[in-house]
This record gives structure tokens, C-alpha cells and sequence, in this order.
């Protein structure tokens, strides 16, 4: 065999290597994502009491187009889905758990955790696995209760959508009014968060300014009112608890995606 055969047939092997490879990498992934499913699965069968998940509310959200185009409701009706969290049996899987987050009509309807750092939640699901797909977990400098200024929920932005993976809808203004509303299920009581804006920043930028302290809430309602991803009517009012739902981006290196609501209480 001569040396330009030789070589050709070198490139081939390896070129069969690194498909071989890749395909088992895609394997490997797909068992990981498929196992953390199962996973959530099998824990909200565990701790969901009501059978109507996923219905609509019960008490239909009224709304109408304003004069500037934005979509604003006429009377906050704060009702909530069918949905009732076995708070006892959560926090006996896993005491770290501290609220349920749903909005319907998407994938999202996962706990939310509470851990001491920014690290191991990234890569452990609810019940402590290791897993790629992680878990929704509160910045450890926020209060569980939600009862801070400012409150951060930080979650994977996963291929398949999962996990945090759907923010990316409200980059488009129809896909906001579609979903406008998320909902918290806490110990202490339910929420809705009525979400006002959307918005690409750089991790450097976010830390830089700051914007994980509730004392800069008011500038990151500002940052994140210009720079918003669709419209709304609703606005930020001095005394509101703001939630803040961060996932990656792809805009450019390091980029994230935040949306920004505000809480309310649901009698």
C-alpha cells in the first residue's frame, strides 16, 4: 500500500472514530435526559394532589388591547390552576425544596429548590441524582419565602426545552401573550407573578451592575424595561416583590436570558 493510500485510509478510521464516538456521546445524553424525565415524573405523581394539572384557570383571564398596543389586563383576577402541592411529602424527599413553579400551557411545572451555593443544583435533580438536567433553584442570597425585594430563579436551558428551556418564547410578543402568568405554590401561600419583561444580558454585565442584589432591583426593572423582548402594561410599583427567572442564552458568548415579573399574593 502506498503512502497516499495509507493515509487515506488512516482519515477514514478516524473519521469512522469520531462518528462512532459522537454517536455514543448522543446515547449517553439522550439515557441522561430520558432518566431525569422519568425522574420528575415520578415525582410529580408523588406529590400532586389534584388529577386537573395542565386544565385551564378556573376563572378566565380577562383582557383587552390598550390604546398603545400593549396587552394589560382590566382587573388582576387572582385565581390559580387546579393544582395543589403535598408540601409534607415534597420537603420529606428532599428538604430543600421550596416551591412549586408552574405555567400552563408549557413544560415548566417543576419544585424549585433552595441550596448553599450556586453549584449543585446545576447538576442534581430534586431527589439528589446526579443528572445533566439539574433542578430550578433560588439564588442562596434570596430569601425561600420569597419575602425579599428580589427574589432569583435560576434554571438549565436544556436542547429538548425543559427546565428553563421555553423562556426563550418570550423573546417573541406573542408567545408573552400567550403566557403571561406563572405561578408559585409555597408553604406560606400561592402567587401568581405577572411578568412584565424579557431581556438579553451578558453574565459579566449582570454581575458588574450587581443585579443579583435587591437593592439594584429598581435598576434592573429599568435595564430590563429597555431592553425588553416583548410588551406589556403592567409596571413595577415602588413596595412590589419582584421575581427574576435566568437561564442561558445564545446571543453571544456568556449571554442570559431574564424575565422579570412581580409577585402576587393569591388569597
Amino acid at each position: 500500500m502506498n503512502n497516499r493510500k495509507l493515509i487515506a485510509v488512516l482519515v477514514l478510521l478516524a473519521a469512522i472514530g469520531m462518528m462512532a464516538r459522537s454517536g455514543s456521546q448522543l446515547i449517553k445524553a439522550g439515557r441522561v435526559y430520558r432518566e431525569g424525565v422519568a425522574a420528575y415524573e415520578a415525582l410529580s405523581r408523588q406529590v400532586k394532589k389534584s388529577p386537573s394539572i395542565g386544565t385551564a384557570l378556573k376563572t378566565a383571564q380577562t383582557e383587552k388591547e390598550a390604546d398603545t398596543g400593549f396587552i394589560a389586563a382590566e382587573e388582576p383576577q387572582l385565581s390559580l390552576p387546579e393544582l395543589e402541592i403535598d408540601f409534607q411529602m415534597l420537603t420529606t424527599i428532599n428538604k430543600d425544596a421550596a416551591t412549586w413553579l408552574y405555567c400552563p400551557g408549557t413544560v415548566i411545572d417543576y419544585p424549585v429548590m433552595k441550596a448553599d451555593d450556586y453549584d449543585y443544583y446545576l447538576h442534581h435533580l430534586p431527589d439528589g441524582t446526579q443528572n445533566a438536567n439539574g433542578s430550578l433553584f433560588i439564588d442562596y442570597n434570596c430569601a425561600a419565602d420569597f419575602s425579599d425585594p428580589l427574589t432569583i430563579i435560576y434554571g438549565h436551558h436544556m436542547k429538548s426545552g425543559s427546565m428553563f428551556g421555553s423562556l426563550k418564547g418570550y423573546k417573541e410578543q406573542g408567545y408573552f401573550e400567550e403566557h403571561p402568568y406563572m405561578y408559585l405554590y409555597t408553604q406560606q401561600g400561592n402567587y401568581r407573578i405577572d411578568l412584565i419583561y424579557g431581556c438579553v444580558i451578558g453574565a459579566g454585565q449582570w454581575r458588574e451592575r450587581a443585579f443579583t442584589c435587591a437593592k439594584n432591583v429598581k435598576a434592573l426593572i429599568a435595564y430590563a424595561a429597555y431592553n425588553t423582548t416583548f410588551k406589556n402594561g403592567t409596571v413595577y410599583e415602588e413596595g412590589d416583590r419582584v421575581v427574576a427567572l435566568s437561564t442561558c442564552s445564545y446571543e453571544f458568548d456568556d449571554a442570559r436570558y431574564v424575565l422579570v415579573g412581580i409577585l402576587r399574593a393569591v388569597v
